[in-house]
């Protein structure tokens, strides 16, 4: 599959992403590698203009909304950190398996790695009215309650709905957009 972008023309609009394992392999079922997803959320919110408002990861991929000024930039930056390190772990831990996979799916015209680790291409959705905005953070916070993992969104560790939804910190600092 070829690459793919979507393009983001109004910076101050938050925007609704998607970023998926190729082939989804279940990586994100190790809290080590989903600590490097939420160190690299706080890196870019305490060195950048990066604002995230909403996120929530499952065992394949994750959605997040987010604002910021140099945004495709942004995402750039989060998915090359998190793709170098998150290699890095696996073959530190000699996951073997999920290595081999990532091996298979990498598209072959890139020559600078041995794996691949995020599906090719972006797909940035602008939340430019208040309506979208609520629909994509409810998406976003019933994931894991319509997948069956848990009973209320707010259970959900690695997600938002915590801040949302009882008004008390999640595991990384949000900023929380009223609707």
């Amino acid at each position: 599959m070829g690459r793919s972008r979507y393009k983001i023309l109004n910076e101050q609009y938050p925007y609704f992403h998607t970023c998926t394992i190729v082939g989804w392999q279940a990586v994100f079922t190790r809290t080590d590698s989903v600590l490097i997803l939420l160190d690299s959320f706080v890196w870019l919110q305490e060195n950048t203009d990066f604002q995230l408002h909403a996120y929530v990861i499952l065992e394949n991929h994750l959605h997040f909304i987010s604002t910021a000024n140099q945004h495709s930039k942004r995402i750039q930056q989060f998915k090359s950190y998190t793709a170098r390190h998150i290699i890095d772990l696996l073959e530190e831990k000699q996951a073997l398996t999920i290595l081999r996979h990532l091996a298979f799916y990498k598209q072959k015209d890139k020559t600078d790695s041995r794996y691949q680790l995020w599906q090719e291409g972006s797909h940035p959705e602008e939340l430019s009215s208040k309506g979208l905005f609520e629909q994509r953070l409810n998406y976003i916070h019933n994931n894991p309650v319509q997948r069956g993992y848990v009973e209320q969104a707010e259970y959900w560790r690695y997600s938002s709905a915590k801040d949302y939804l009882t008004q008390t910190a999640g595991l990384i600092p949000i900023h929380v957009l009223l609707c």
